[in-house]
């Protein structure tokens, strides 16, 4: 389980600094295609480097909201409430915010940009099919999330993404504006970003995908060492895989935060799942059996 944590970590540092290149670059191409003024390269990145920020502190607000998730205490749900705060102490962790969606698929996210500003949430549905094994075993793996940071890397990845598709579309619109002159004096980074406008989004798209594809293999184990039962988690997830994961509240925004993927199958969105295959985290976890 211990070398699985260290894999999935170093993969996402190495993915993650793909993607802070990959931004720089399509910056340095829209600031020669307008120009090569330095003040467009420098201006590009500080705004988005402001962006992100603002991600990163107003992100779990707008999570909880957007799913319409409400806050409850102990009285409200004492079974679940329960269960989250024995792995919070398990763990060693600060008791998250425990919140109910009112949604029958069963599933369930957590957000907060630190331990101590963090924020666990399951749908009625996943209460209401899981045995207490199971659920300690989602539940894990959500506070496997918050203790590992993913809220914050999956938002990062999640802001720059919205960043390069912003970009692209921006050099896409400006290539109908240019007179013939400009074109004809600087052809060599219009054709650049152009190219650059059109391959930009599925890029970043690929690369976010790769973050939050990563990041969930490590929540499964980081869960399944939480609470030394691989086979709960695998249970859970088979049992997801039954009765299906779409929520009734479709939201592409958040779908990265989730245990499974919420977006309906056939939703175009769906086809770009942030989420591995179902069968291959099975597979994982029961392998981590074998090996516990």
């Amino acid at each position: 389980m211990y070398s699985d944590i260290a894999a999935n970590k170093r993969k996402t540092v190495i993915i993650m600094a793909v993607f802070l290149a990959f931004l720089a670059l399509l910056v340095w191409i829209f600031d020669k295609y307008v120009g090569g003024s330095t003040g467009v390269f420098y201006g590009g990145l500080i705004g988005s480097l402001v962006y992100v920020i603002f991600s990163y502190f107003a992100g779990a607000k707008m999570a909880l909201a957007v799913n319409a998730a409400h806050e409850i205490t102990k009285r409200d749900n004492p079974r679940l409430w329960r269960i989250v705060e024995n792995l919070s102490i398990t763990n060693g962790m600060p008791m998250p915010r425990v919140y109910i969606m009112d949604d029958p698929a069963p599933n369930a996210f957590a957000t907060g940009r630190d331990p101590k500003h963090a924020a666990v949430c399951a749908t009625s549905g996943i209460l209401d099919i899981m045995n207490d094994t199971e659920l300690e075993g989602v539940i894990a793996h959500e506070l496997g999330h918050v203790k590992n940071y993913d809220i914050r890397v999956t938002m990062i990845a999640f802001a720059l993404s919205s960043i390069i598709s912003l970009i692209a579309d921006v050099i896409l619109r400006m290539t109908w504006f240019r007179s013939n002159e400009e074109r004809e004096n600087n052809q060599l980074f219009m054709v650049l970003g152009i190219v650059a406008a059109i391959v930009a989004p599925i890029v970043a798209t690929l690369i976010q995908l790769a973050v939050s594809r990563q990041r969930e293999y490590l929540a499964d184990a980081t869960g399944a060492l939480t609470t030394r039962y691989p086979e709960g988690l695998a249970s859970a997830l088979e049992k997801i895989a039954e009765y299906g994961s779409s929520l009734q509240r479709q939201n592409t925004a958040t779908a990265h935060l989730f245990f499974a993927n919420p977006l309906k199958a056939g939703n175009l969105a769906g086809l770009f799942s942030t989420h591995p295959p179902i069968e291959e985290r099975i597979a994982r976890l029961r392998k981590m059996e074998q090996h516990a």
